[in-house]
């Protein structure tokens, strides 16, 4: 039941948010540390190319992956930018909030199904 490309594909979506959250706030927390390179998760590409396939083992095996940013460096050999973040963080909870809408509707749309109120 869970088990559809569409249930499939939301459930990878939000563990590539989540994660990109927690790289994001790490991110942000190291604003100042010396030497730190920001962390960039991905995983929007891989995720299209598998639910073009349609295959659901294919999609739950997408995993996102985080990479090390290769932005130019600060003189303390730090790459983070604030801005950047900031906008990524709320691009991600926007994100987010879709996704979490979109499960909440499938499980609204079978509580009717099923003669729930």
């Amino acid at each position: 039941m869970f088990d559809d490309v569409a249930s499939v594909t939301l459930r990878s979506a939000l563990n590539g948010l989540a994660m990109r959250q927690r790289a994001t706030a790490d991110n942000i927390s190291n604003l100042q540390t010396p030497g730190f390179l920001a962390n960039k998760v991905q995983f929007e590409d891989a995720l299209r190319d598998a639910v073009a396939g349609g295959d659901t083992s294919e999609i739950a095996g997408t995993g996102a992956f985080v990479a090390r940013s290769l932005e130019p460096t600060r003189e303390d050999g730090n790459n983070v930018n604030l801005d950047e973040e900031t906008l990524e963080s709320t691009q991600t909870e926007l994100a987010y909030s879709l996704m979490t809408r979109a499960v909440n509707d499938r499980f609204n749309l079978l509580k009717n199904s099923i003669g729930g109120v």
